[in-house]
């Protein structure tokens, strides 16, 4: 697996959105979110289409895609990070030219909906891609320093780093209100006991189970898999959403699982009842409540790479990144 050249100051970063138009967030915190990642020392330009917006939030699928390519064909170009998150990300998929994405690997960073369009890419092309951050993610104030410094580790250093739980975890709609937020301690949690190495898959599960049976899924055998999903899942269907992609693949290795949003309603018992009906999940390291996903903040994480969890130190060591 091929590792895209790290980010340095002074690179640009290109903002384009493959999934909800930038339009979402309105063009003076588009603004903002750019003066600040001038300031962390990078340059910024946008696709053609960002502010795009359909009846469903997003651009056409074309414009999309020529935003995609355009990114990735602009060699001065170093990293891509997408504007949000959505719905729709799987439908340019078809459409793109993946051996054109593959003569010009870089750093593509996001997360939720984003998960189909990295993943795509890093089977298709075989170079990793990330899950982290959005564009937009920038804009937040507090919580602001764990999710920037491995962001930094992830995509600017080239030294093994290790991911350690946050002290702190919110769910507040911070792109509502910055002031008014409320923080509770964090900390993972273990499933079952383990030390294991692999290669890193995942994302949001509800987005990466879109890819089965298509030619964008990859070989989940023997990986280690990092699922979350968002507060429009429940228990219920998050259950139903794991053994789907459980019995997509003959076993993984080990199970980081993000943590998740009140919205949700799943509680501890909830989870360890879903978890329950599934010996592999026993046999295996399991850990949740982990710092990735749709609370804040989070880290970045490798799709592709590899990395080794040990619970009973409750870190995860990234190796290859």
């Amino acid at each position: 697996m091929r590792i895209p050249a790290k980010l340095t100051l002074g690179d640009e970063i290109r903002v384009i959105a493959p999934s909800r138009s930038a339009q979402v967030l309105k063009v003076e915190m588009v603004e903002q979110t750019k003066i600040i990642l001038e300031r962390l020392g990078f340059r910024v330009s946008f696709g053609a289409h960002i502010f795009e917006c359909d009846l469903q939030h997003s651009s056409s699928i074309m414009h999309r895609v020529v935003d995609i390519h355009e990114a990735f064909r602009d060699p001065q170009v170093k990293a891509i990070l997408t504007v949000i998150g959505g719905y729709n990300c799987n439908e340019v998929l078809p459409y793109l030219d993946y051996q054109m994405i593959a003569e010009n690997p870089k750093i593509l960073c996001g997360f939720s909906d984003i998960t189909a369009l990295s993943t795509a890419i890093t089977t298709k092309c075989d170079f990793i891609t990330y899950s982290g951050p959005h564009f937009s993610s920038f804009r937040m104030v507090q919580a602001q320093e764990y999710q920037l410094s491995y962001f930094q580790k992830c995509l600017m250093e080239k030294n093994p780093f290790s991911l350690v739980a946050s002290s702190i975890w919110s769910d507040d709609a911070w792109y509502i209100d910055q002031e008014n937020r409320h923080f509770e301690a964090a900390s993972w949690k273990v499933y079952s006991e383990g030390a294991v190495s692999g290669q890193l898959y995942g994302g949001n599960l509800c987005t990466l189970n879109l890819l089965q049976g298509t030619a964008y899924m990859p070989d989940l055998s023997n990986c280690i898999l990092f699922l979350e999903d968002d507060e429009l899942v429940n228990p219920a269907i998050f259950a139903r959403d794991l053994t789907s992609l459980l019995q997509a693949t003959t076993t993984i290795k080990g199970l980081a699982i993000g943590r998740f949003q009140r919205a949700s309603a799943m509680t501890e018992e909830q989870l360890h009842f879903i978890l329950d009906k599934h010996p592999l999940l026993k046999a295996i390291p399991v850990l949740y409540d982990v710092d990735f996903g749709h609370t804040q903040p989070i880290f970045t994480f490798p799709i592709g790479g590899n990395v080794h969890i040990n619970t009973k130190e409750l870190r995860i060591q990234v190796t290859i990144f």
